[in-house]
């Protein structure tokens, strides 16, 4: 791709943002021990569990600060003029205290020093909160930027992969769908992060709740698609292809719903079962192109150009993708049927509700 050929104000519609050393973080133990000992290999061997590393790969990219100007570094020649900051786990001994991350996000220096703008904030809370309103209004009152709310469902039935939520159905947990209300009321979107095995229990949600748009992450995270995890996740071929199948029919059920649109991102999470490299500078590999094809052609033919958008999730898909690396695979794969304005801000603004970066 040329410098030509980029759209105005491309917008990155998934990054996080955190600092486990200033800021108090799930990580932040272990990111003051790895700050004494950043170049031994076996410090990591008690620094994080080993379900942690197979989801985040290389524990340097949690364990240190990544604030607007790493971002902007990792982007390289992508000319990232706006991003959206989704939620990142920040610790909450009370409910009202995850709006500590949305005003410590407002406060970073974004449109500083090349960095781009910040366009829009996901923010957490949980619905089955009995003050889920009054928190969201909290959120709302420390940054007109609030679009919408993620949170993860990811619970996985093999012990070896890493859960971020006790209960294994939370979409189809009854108090869940009852406290959405309080997100659809403030219109407010919402981001289906979970794993692929549990999207139909997205459905009933989803339907229950038109007017809202939800917005699925990437590609409902497929455990194990690319190789092993875990302890028995995506272990030989068959089940690889098995869990393709499945896969495929639940995203085109979910994609059947028109209030839900879907990010092209993830596929460099380690969990996935992809390669851990260099990802900054490594060109694209022909067999990971070869083997993630199938995920972006039936997600972008079941979604259409109109409800699909590229995101980056750095940087957690930093250890197996870069960020001008996962648009050159969109690319090589969709071929003329990528829409680059619709894909690199256009449904991103929108879904969002972005105003348009001068």
């Amino acid at each position: 791709m040329t410098d030509k050929s980029w759209p105005d104000g491309v917008v990155d519609p998934h990054i996080h943002q955190w600092d486990p050393l200033t800021t108090e973080r799930i990580v932040s133990k272990q990111a003051r021990a790895f700050r004494l000992l950043p170049r031994v290999p076996r410090a990591l061997r008690w620094v994080l569990p080993r379900a942690d590393r197979e989801f985040v790969g290389n524990p340097h990219h949690v364990l240190k600060p990544y604030l607007p100007l790493d971002y902007r570094r990792d982007a390289g020649e992508v000319p990232v003029a706006t991003v959206v900051h989704i939620e990142a786990a920040w610790p909450h001994a009370e409910h009202r205290d995850a709006v500590g991350e949305t005003r410590w996000i407002s406060s970073l220096p974004f449109g500083v020093d090349g960095a781009p703008e910040l366009g829009a904030i996901v923010a957490h809370v949980d619905p089955r909160w009995s003050d889920a309103g009054e928190v969201l209004d909290l959120h709302l009152a420390a940054s007109p930027l609030v679009r919408g709310v993620r949170t993860s469902a990811a619970n996985h039935p093999d012990p070896g992969v890493r859960d971020f939520e006790d209960a294994p159905r939370l979409w189809a947990d009854p108090a869940f769908l009852e406290g959405f209300t309080a997100v659809a009321e403030r219109g407010l979107s919402f981001e289906l992060w979970g794993y692929a095995h549990q999207l139909p229990d997205a459905l009933p949600l989803v339907r229950a709740y038109p007017e809202t748009t939800f917005v699925l992450d990437h590609y409902a995270t497929p455990v194990g698609l690319l190789g092993p995890r875990g302890t028995s996740t995506g272990r030989s071929e068959r089940v690889r292809a098995d869990q393709l199948a499945r896969w495929r029919d639940d995203v085109s059920a979910l994609a059947a719903l028109p209030n839900v649109v879907a990010k092209h991102s993830g596929l460099g999470m380690p969990v996935v079962g992809g390669e851990v490299r260099s990802a900054r500078t490594a060109p694209l590999d022909a067999r990971f192109v070869d083997t993630v094809a199938p995920l972006i052609r039936h997600l972008h033919d079941a979604f259409g150009a109109s409800r699909t958008m590229w995101a980056s999730n750095f940087p957690m898909d930093k250890p197996g993708l870069g960020i001008p690396a996962s648009i050159a695979l969109l690319t090589e794969v969709l071929g003329t049927d990528a829409d680059l304005d619709l894909l690199l801000r256009g449904v991103a603004l929108r879904s969002y509700r972005i105003s348009r970066p001068r």
